[in-house]
């Protein structure tokens, strides 16, 4: 078994398919097949299902593939710590990142980042799903919100705030919400991912949790600032998303005393990334521009 055939391994996991894999490696569809029989028959288990369409991975080719990252991640900071660029970061990196909040500001933060540190290379994945990262080979998730229990290493970043606001043509139609039970006979625009229908606003210290309900719930907090825009009720969500309408006009913030609670914006990494130079140097640059 030779280094080389992991990190062929890895990239036909990923790729999909020997042909595409071969591609990005600029290698041939032969030496890229060849390589993935001898690395089965060193193993002597098999590690891929081949068919005419895609290659699936098998059980036993899912742990190999997490050993097979963790060997290829220690064999990088070896030559890191030895190197005599040990100044200058450097590796490639692959980052999972919030639509919403990575287009409207972690986009100029990672160029900013990536100008300061040239020999380094970033793969960003801008979704909101939840993504697998010892299973994907990602190195960094920024996450917004509450974590779940896992084996992952969770660094807190910032805070972000969030806002209830609402269009001038709604407020004019339906009033303008005085006190938190108000929102009881408003249309609220709820954020669904986590399936809670309340609201829980704060003030000096003391939780109300309000069941509002409305005709709108969604994942993307873009759909449900444009609908709040549209007049079809109010919405609660992180201030970034509303501040351009709310400077605008667009939407005007309501409720202002009683405000929720600010979602937390977080790191998470495997712990075998714990060493990496770029993994502190990345985390710590945006904890320092992202402070409030």
């Amino acid at each position: 078994m030779q280094i080389e055939d992991l990190r062929i391994f890895l990239v036909v996991i990923k790729a999909g398919n020997f042909t595409a894999a071969a591609e990005q490696l600029l290698l041939s569809k032969q030496y890229v097949s060849r390589r993935m029989a001898s690395l089965e028959a060193s193993l002597g288990v098999r590690l891929l299902i081949r068919n005419t369409r895609k290659l699936s991975v098998t059980e036993s080719g899912l742990v190999f593939s997490q050993h097979a990252q963790k060997i290829l991640d220690d064999i990088q900071e070896a030559e890191l710590a030895v190197s005599e660029r040990r100044q200058e970061l450097q590796g490639s990196f692959r980052i999972s990142i919030p639509m919403s909040f990575g287009v409207s500001y972690l986009s100029p933060l990672i160029a900013e980042f990536l100008r300061q540190h040239p020999a380094v290379q970033f793969q960003i994945e801008l979704g909101d799903r939840y993504v697998d990262m010892i299973g994907e080979g990602f190195d960094i998730a920024i996450r917004i919100g509450s974590l779940a229990d896992s084996t992952l290493i969770a660094r807190r970043l910032s805070a972000l705030k969030r806002v209830i606001c609402a269009s001038p043509d709604y407020l004019l139609r339906a009033g303008t919400p005085k006190i938190p039970e108000d929102l009881l006979l408003h249309d609220c625009l709820r954020y669904g991912r986590e399936g809670q229908n309340g609201w829980e606003l704060l003030r000096e210290g003391k939780r109300k949790l309000l069941d509002v309900h409305g005709p709108m719930v969604s994942n993307n907090g873009e759909v449900l600032r444009d609908a709040a825009v549209a007049g079809l009720g109010l919405v609660l969500l992180p201030e970034f998303i509303v501040e351009s309408a709310i400077k605008g006009g667009a939407l005007v913030e309501v409720l202002s005393d009683f405000y929720p609670e600010p979602l937390t914006l977080s790191a998470v990494y495997p712990q075998h990334r714990q060493r990496s130079e770029v993994n502190k140097a990345f985390l710590d640059f945006l904890e320092e521009r992202l402070k409030p």
